[in-house]
Order: structure tokens, then sequence, then C-alpha cells
């Protein structure tokens, strides 16, 4: 990977990738600093990369560990509230129930990193900020139908994606689990 290459990887998903670590972390400027890290993981590690595999997916799951491990070594946030975002195993859970969560939900965000950029700005804007298709329309400044066409692409994407786990999710939810 040339520095050029990189550099056009890094413009392309610094920003979902900040959005994505926001959802863990709830801080701006510390889920950018966790995106950078990651970031600069992958420069470190870019000869022994395999490029068969997804950048994309590295990245993204880099940026998910680095969140978790940040929020694990900063103590700064209550155990109740990590175990109501998901994100600290209640001791009621079974391993392996803990396993398929986690392999489900690393499945949920590598999906969303496969994305073409403003399609996934506008899924996470309205899945994870809870933005509704105008305010998303008015911030973009796109139109509505633009919006309703990214969301329509996104969804179609994610049910290919996650078709094998549908029964899984089905089982999980059913159980009181959020994705």
């Amino acid at each position: 990977m040339t520095e050029r290459d990189f550099e056009v990887l890094f413009k392309a998903h610094f920003k979902g990738l900040c959005f994505f670590a926001q959802r863990y972390v709830k801080d701006n400027e510390t889920a950018k600093e966790v995106v950078q890290d990651a970031f600069f993981a992958l420069w470190e590690k870019r000869d022994s990369i395999d490029s068969e595999k997804s950048i994309r997916s590295y990245l993204g799951t880099s940026v998910y560990n680095k969140s978790l491990n940040y929020l694990r070594d900063n103590k700064k946030f209550d155990k109740d509230i990590l175990v109501a975002e998901h994100l600290y195993p209640e001791s009621g859970l079974e391993y392996s129930d803990t396993m398929v969560t986690k392999e489900i939900k690393n499945l949920i965000e590598v999906s969303i990193q496969e994305l073409p950029e403003k399609c996934r700005e506008i899924f996470v804007m309205n899945r994870y900020e809870n933005m509704k298709y105008q305010e998303i329309a008015d911030q973009l400044s796109i139109s509505v139908k633009t919006v309703e066409a990214q969301m329509s692409k996104a969804l179609q994407h994610m049910r290919v994606r996650l078709a094998e786990y549908v029964t899984v999710l089905l089982i999980l939810i059913e159980l009181g689990f959020r994705k």
C-alpha cells in the first residue's frame, strides 16, 4: 500500500468510521482518536495484511475493538450503562450466546462499512443517530427521495449480508437482545 493509497482510504472512510466509533465511546473527539489509532495500526501493519481480505472490514473490526478497549481501559462508564448498551456481558448470558451475539454484531458492522460512503452515512444517521429522512435530507442538502433510495439500497444490502443469520437474530430478539 502506497502513501497515496492510504491517503485515499483515509479520506474515504474516516468520517464513517468516526460515526461508528462514536456509537460506542459517546464522544466525538475520542471517536476521532480511536479511528486515527486504527489507521495508524493499519499503516504499521500494511505489509503483513492479507490483500485478499477487505481493508474496510479490517478497519471496521479494528475500530470496534479499539472502541471497546477504550471503554475498558478508561472505566469512565458505569457498568450498568455498558450492560444497557450491550457492550458488557451480563452474568446470565451463556458463553456461546455471547459469542454468537458478538459475531452478529461484527457482521452487522462490517456490512455497514461495505456500503458506499453516502449510503453508509445516510444509514448511520437514520439507524444510529435516529434522524428522520427529512432531517437527513436537510442536513445533507439532498431530496427525501434520495434518502429513501439510499436507505432502500442499504437495507437490501444488509438483508443479503445477514440472510444466513435471520433465524439466530429472531431468537436473540425474542430473548431481548438488541443488534
